[in-house]
Parts: C-alpha cells; structure tokens; sequence
C-alpha cells in the first residue's frame, strides 16, 4: 500500500490496455487513460446513466450525461463559475465563514464527527455555486437520504425494489420542494450570478434544474467530504507531513493536496462507451465498447509519476502534461469543473483546523466502498480538543 490509507488491491500498471472475458476493456496505463477520456468517439458510461436514459426525450439531460458539441457549449458557457480566480473572489469568504463556524461548533462541544463538519462545509460552499440560497432548514438531512450509504436497485417487481423506487421519489421531492424550487423562484423574480440564473435563461425546466443540482451535489458534495476526511486522516498520523502542511505558504499547502488525491482519488474508475474505434499504441478499441478507466492505478503510473509512486511525495517530478492531482479529477471533456473550488475549501478548512489549540484525532474511520465507481467512504473519523 505504501503510504496510501486505503487498500484497492493491484498498484501495479501491468499491461496498460487489455480487454476482460466478458469483452470490457480495462486501461491502467496513464497516457491510455488519457487518451481515452480525451477521445471525441467516447460518450458517458457508468454513473447512473442507465437511469438516466429512460427519461423521456423532452427531458434535456445533466451535463454529466451529455456529449458532443451540446456538452462542449455548456461547459463553455459555465466555465466562468469555477474559473480559479472567480474561486479566489467569490468563493473564498464564505468557506472560510463556514470553516469558522464548523470549528466553533467544535470548540464548544470538545468533539466531532470530521465528515459531518466536512459535509456542512461542502454543502454551504456549493450551494453558492449553484444558487441553492433559499433553502428551508435541514438541507444535510434531505442530501443524506438521497445519497445513502448503501443503495438498494429501484424496480417493479419486487417488494425491495418498489420500496426503493418510493425512496428515490421521495429524496427528489424533499430536495425539489425545500431547495431548487425555492431557489428558482427567487431567480425568477430577479437573476443573479448563479449557476441557477444561467440556466434559466438557457430555458431549462424546474425538473432539468432540480438533475443538474443533484449531479452537484453529488460532485462538489459528497466527494469533498470524504477527500477532507482521507486528507485530515494523513495529517493526523503523520507528523512530519502535518509540521510541513502548518509550515507551508497556501500555494505549498495546496500542492500537498494535489498528492493525497493522485495517490488516493475518491473516484477510482470511471467509465465510457466508444462511439467510434479508438486506437492506443497499437491496440484498437472497437466500437461499442464499454471501457473501464482505472484512476487509482493509472495514477501510479511510474512512466508519467515517476519512481515509488506509492509515496506521498508533494512536488514529485511527473512527465509533462501530468497535473499534480493526476487524473482524480479525470481529463477531457467532463474533467471536474469544480476542482479548484473542492481544493481550496479543503486547505481552507484543514488550515484552521490544525491550527485549532489540542487538536487531535480521537477515533480513525471506517473505509467502505461504492462497488460501481470504486468510490471509498471514511466514516466516524473524530477529532477532539484536548
């Protein structure tokens, strides 16, 4: 394992591109990862997208689920929101009041659960992204029954999946009726500078609004919580790691960041279906077939990360075009678009919280998995006052 805190099995590359029994095709090498996430005659596969594609055709779709040239469009109209210096200016107060608050919680209780203050921070930053300002009291508790720890298969033909068919309805409308709605109305009286606002004037339904906040929250929420818990749970048990991070300028602090989430990325594969042949270094993948993009050891790559790449080394010497975070973030054309705002909220966050008088980690987490996305969750990471 090296110094990773979560254990996935093979770290080894091995062969870069090769295809299963069962005709999946499986990439570990990073520059064919790369390439395959960059590739135009690719579209999205995984994550939900199976139900996705049974909403009707009036429907217009999450920009997660879309491709070609629609999707090219809109991340170019939006790309202004999760601009880097937009993040710096517009963005920064709030997490840094809500780290404040977070941690004056924490203060005057002498003890936390790390992912709760980590996912109010996560929701509160986000929800100014989005625009979900209106929202009526108990937000986290409708986001935490929509994305449960463990999720059941919705369906008609049995007992347990009509009950979670009843779920999913019921979290859409907890979330619809509290939160998008509320937001929307007040967008419709007057726009702001939101991504709510945008897409109204796009023409989008309140129900295509109400995809493309869950598609966030699920994005720049829940993933932000566990890389603040992964991230705080190597500071904690190493303290040379944590003198350095305390030491450190933000530009210093954030590069040390970027390595925890190339050595430990919260989504370790993603997912596509060729649309044309693509080819690799003499392989070929044909069309129509589904890829597997396997983040956690493409990520290890030494060819692109260079040697031992199972230490935790901020400022490696990588190939050129290898960012500091990998491909945590994936590439191409449904990169994360928010990586600048989930890495500055958690230096923010982290930052005061080291630097909180008696800090200390009380209780390690539990690591599960979402199976679908190899994705970890870290529960019941405390941290106490002395």
């Amino acid at each position: 394992m090296g110094d990773r805190k979560v254990a996935r099995g093979d770290t080894e590359v091995g062969c870069p591109v090769s295809r299963d029994a069962n005709g999946t095709w499986r990439i570990t090498g990073y520059s064919a990862a790369r390439a395959v996430l960059r590739a135009a005659g690719t579209v999205q596969a995984g994550l939900g997208i199976e139900t996705v594609d049974k909403m009707p055709s009036r429907i217009r779709r999450p920009v997660l689920y879309r491709d070609g040239q629609e999707h090219r469009e809109h991340r170019r109209q939006t790309a202004r929101f999760f601009a880097p210096r937009r993040v710096d200016e517009a963005y920064r107060g709030v997490m840094e009041r809500v780290a404040d608050a977070q941690l004056a919680r924490l203060r005057t209780t002498g003890s936390a659960d790390l992912g709760d203050l980590g996912f109010e921070l996560a929701i509160e930053v986000t929800s100014a992204v989005l625009g979900l300002t209106e929202s009526r009291p108990g937000i986290r508790r409708r986001l935490e029954y929509f994305f449960p720890e463990r999720f059941g298969r919705p369906g008609f033909t049995s007992l347990h999946g009509l009950h979670w068919v009843f779920r999913q309805l019921t979290g859409w409308s907890r979330i619809y009726f509290n939160d998008v709605r509320p937001a929307v109305r007040a967008r419709k009286h007057r726009r702001r500078d939101d991504l709510i606002s945008h897409l109204l004037d796009e023409g989008c339904k309140d129900t295509e609004i109400l995809g493309e906040c869950l598609t966030f929250a699920a994005a720049g929420m829940v993933t932000t919580r566990e890389f603040v818990v992964l991230a705080a749970w190597h500071l904690f048990t190493d303290d040379a790691l944590r003198a350095k991070y305390r030491a450190s300028a933000e530009p210093e602090r954030l590069a040390i960041l970027h390595e925890l989430l190339r050595l430990e990325p919260v989504i370790a594969q993603l997912r596509r279906r060729t649309t044309a042949e693509i080819h690799l270094d003499g392989t070929v993948l044909p069309k129509d077939a589904l890829v597997h993009i396997q983040i956690d050891t493409a990520n290890l790559d030494p060819a692109m990360v260079g040697d031992r790449p199972l230490d935790l080394r901020p400022g490696r010497t990588t190939a050129d075009g290898v960012t500091g975070a990998g491909l945590a973030f994936g590439d191409g054309p449904h990169k994360c678009p928010g990586s600048p705002v989930a890495i500055l909220e958690t230096d923010i966050f982290l930052r005061k919280l080291l630097a909180v008088e008696g800090i200390h980690l009380a209780t390690p987490p539990r690591v599960t998995f979402k199976e679908d996305i190899a994705a970890y969750e870290l529960r019941g990471l405390r941290v106490a006052v002395a």
